[in-house]
């Protein structure tokens, strides 16, 4: 449950960073919160979860709990996955800074995916 509690804790503060304008925060902190929801799930089923993608992390549950996840989950972890590092270093853009790079619209995305990301995970953990 701490894996969930730091989710959520996560997702808030990836809103708090898009209403700031820290777009380039936001999206990545919209990926750890979709990270370490995936990681509570995977503990939940006695999973141990290593790394960082959140697409392997379902394929992972998708796997121990012989299900199939809905696609439109993998679409939302792809999209997120996308912006683990470039969100972060410099280096991973042609030219500029990832603050220069990220803006409102592709953080809105992030959090979107997140937040749906968070929801599948919610109803699988409580069961509704």
């Amino acid at each position: 449950m701490r894996w969930w509690s730091e989710a959520e804790w996560d997702l808030e503060t990836a809103s708090i960073l898009h209403e700031k304008k820290r777009f380039n925060a936001a999206v990545f902190y919209a990926h750890q919160a979709a990270e370490k929801a995936c990681k509570a799930l995977l503990f939940s089923v006695n999973e141990a979860p290593w790394g960082h993608s959140i697409r392997i992390l379902l394929e992972r549950y998708g796997e121990a709990e012989n299900i199939n996840v809905p696609d439109e989950i993998f679409e939302y972890a792809r999209e997120l996955d996308r912006h683990y590092i470039p969100s972060r270093y410099p280096n991973a853009h042609p030219a500029g800074t990832p603050h220069e790079a990220y803006d409102e619209k592709t953080s809105r995305r992030a959090l979107e995916a997140a937040k749906a990301i968070l929801e599948f995970v919610r109803r699988v953990l409580w069961k509704n």
